[in-house]
């Protein structure tokens, strides 16, 4: 059985920064052969890690420390007036959660809306072995949020539930309904959830200041940022 003092890691050759223009980025990963149970991997998301399907990465770029882990204080957290705007705007939603699982339905709902948002990413093309590696292999205790209208999917959030709280891991929806800001309703809906359980966190991976793309996770507070290896309030939003 694997621990933090077993674990081996290995870092990537420096490559193309996904986030900053003329920036090469260099991650590092868990050793893919490693067992990595549910305490292992919360262990690891307090470390700042991420879970990308089977692989547990975390930047380690040489001269840049632009990406920040972040993470909210579900018990504290409490909606501004937009994001009251949105929880109101979506409540006739039908939300619920399976097991992360791959379906036909699911995944083109997500061809359709990495295709019409994100053709200049690295996600792009779609296809079904991309979604099921991303979102589906390396399952530990996954779940997808089914946000449905009228019957019909709407969205879904990828969730993994660690020992301390829920790590959101991807959020998908229809392009047409874009104006329900359903990806913020997805992180007010796990905020909730985090407070059901009674789970003190909820981890939203990596803020980047100069990213405009990631700027909405600063509206949601209190939140802090793992920096020196201790978890502080992020006092630089």
């Amino acid at each position: 059985m694997s621990n933090l003092r077993t674990l081996v890691f290995f870092a990537t050759p420096p490559h193309e920064c996904s986030y900053l223009p003329d920036r090469e980025a260099t991650t590092m990963f868990v050793d893919p052969r490693a067992h990595i149970d549910k305490k292992l991997y919360s262990q690891l998301t307090a470390l700042g890690f991420r879970r990308s399907g089977s692989h547990y990465y975390r930047p380690h770029c040489e001269n840049c420390n632009a990406c920040v882990p972040v993470r909210l204080q579900a018990g504290e957290f409490r909606p501004d007036r937009s994001q009251r705007r949105v929880l109101r705007k979506n409540a006739d939603l039908t939300c619920r959660m399976v097991p992360a699982a791959f379906s036909e339905e699911y995944y083109q709902l997500y061809a359709r809306y990495i295709e019409e948002r994100h053709k200049d990413g690295d996600m792009y093309p779609p296809s079904r072995e991309q979604f099921t590696t991303f979102l589906v292999e390396g399952a530990t205790d996954s779940w997808f949020l089914e946000m449905s209208l009228e019957g019909e999917l709407a969205g879904i959030a990828a969730i993994d539930l660690v020992d301390d709280g829920l790590s959101a891991i991807y959020t998908f929806f229809d392009p047409e309904l874009e104006s329900r800001s359903l990806g913020t309703f997805a992180v007010l809906w796990q905020i909730e959830e985090a407070r059901r359980r009674e789970l003190p966190h909820l981890y939203l991976g990596y803020w980047i200041k100069a990213c405009r793309k990631m700027n909405y996770k600063t509206r949601f507070q209190p939140i802090e940022a793992l920096r020196d290896s201790h978890w502080v309030p992020l006092s630089d939003p």
